[in-house]
């Protein structure tokens, strides 16, 4: 489990978990309002965990003693990153959304640079995380034509780079100062109170919901549930070993479009490979092995 092999398979299944969010999204949201859908996915999710979470041992002594912690990666991980997400893509169009948060691993490394004095960001990084952000443009803009207009549209750009910097800031939370707690504890918490918060701010916003949902809307919403469990798990694991550097780790974020294109491919009957888009997912394999093979030698690869 040490290794950076074994790291950055980990790193990729999380990846690929994530990468089936936005199929289930779309279906969600049809049947329901942004805010309510997110709290209910991430109050699932984390009732999913705390099962595991309790048998881990002393779950209420951790919280009592890690309490300000516990708070402070609720309301960034869950209440505001996602209020911020799901609010920002209903102001953009999709291509522009994509490439705003294709653009994560760069606010992440500046983020975890300032914060983290041993998670530099050098050239090698830079050019990296560069090549990525282009292969996330050329994947984007051949699924959908690239627009900004209007006030509406920067405000959704704006919410959408607050999920960037909201996400940087949690996952250097993690990796700062929540090496000694149990990750499915981490979780379970901000899961669970954090998409509970989420539905009390979607009644003023959104009102109430509780017409009846077809079966659809269960599918997308317990595969949501479980797939955030899952993969938040296995995330927050990694962000907890010592050898991992948040920056780093969080240059795989930029398969997370190429999965989703592929899965769109092999999924539904109405779309099929581009020129661009298979150029941009080659630009992002270039990017991730220019920088992983030209760091294997040394230890904090990850």
């Amino acid at each position: 489990m040490k290794s950076s092999l074994n790291t950055a398979l980990w790193a990729v299944l999380a990846c690929l978990l994530w990468s089936t969010a936005f199929a289930g999204i779309k279906v969600g949201l049809n049947y329901s309002t942004p805010l309510q859908f997110a709290g209910i996915r991430f109050f699932l999710s984390g009732l999913m965990i705390l099962p595991f979470a309790l048998k881990s041992g002393s779950y209420i002594q951790v919280v009592k003693s890690n309490y300000k912690l516990l708070i402070l990666l609720t309301f960034s991980q869950t209440i505001i990153n996602y209020a911020l997400f799901y609010s920002g893509l209903n102001l953009v169009p999709g291509a522009l959304g994509a490439i705003v948060i294709g653009a994560q691993p760069l606010i992440i490394a500046l983020i975890a640079a300032i914060m983290i004095p041993s998670d530099s960001f050098g050239l090698k990084k830079f050019i990296a995380i560069g090549f990525g952000i282009l292969g996330v443009v050329f994947v984007s803009v051949s699924r959908q034509s690239l627009q900004l207009a209007g006030t509406a549209e920067l405000l959704g750009v704006l919410m959408l780079l607050g999920v960037n910097i909201t996400s940087g800031f949690s996952n250097v939370l993690v990796a700062r100062n929540a090496l000694h707690i149990n990750p499915k504890v981490l979780i379970s918490i901000s899961l669970l109170f954090g998409g509970l918060g989420l539905i009390i701010l979607s009644i003023p916003l959104e009102g109430l919901n509780f017409e009846p949902k077809p079966i659809d809307y269960w599918i997308s919403l317990l595969w949501l549930s479980f797939m955030s469990a899952a993969a938040f798990s296995i995330w927050f694991r990694l962000l907890q070993r010592p050898n991992v550097k948040v920056s780093h780790v969080n240059l795989w974020k930029f398969i997370i479009p190429v999965f989703g294109v592929i899965l769109s491919w092999i999924i539904l009957p109405d779309e099929n490979p581009e020129m661009l888009t298979i150029i941009g997912i080659i630009i992002i394999t270039i990017s991730l092995l220019l920088f992983f093979t030209t760091n294997r030698t040394k230890k904090n690869i990850l």
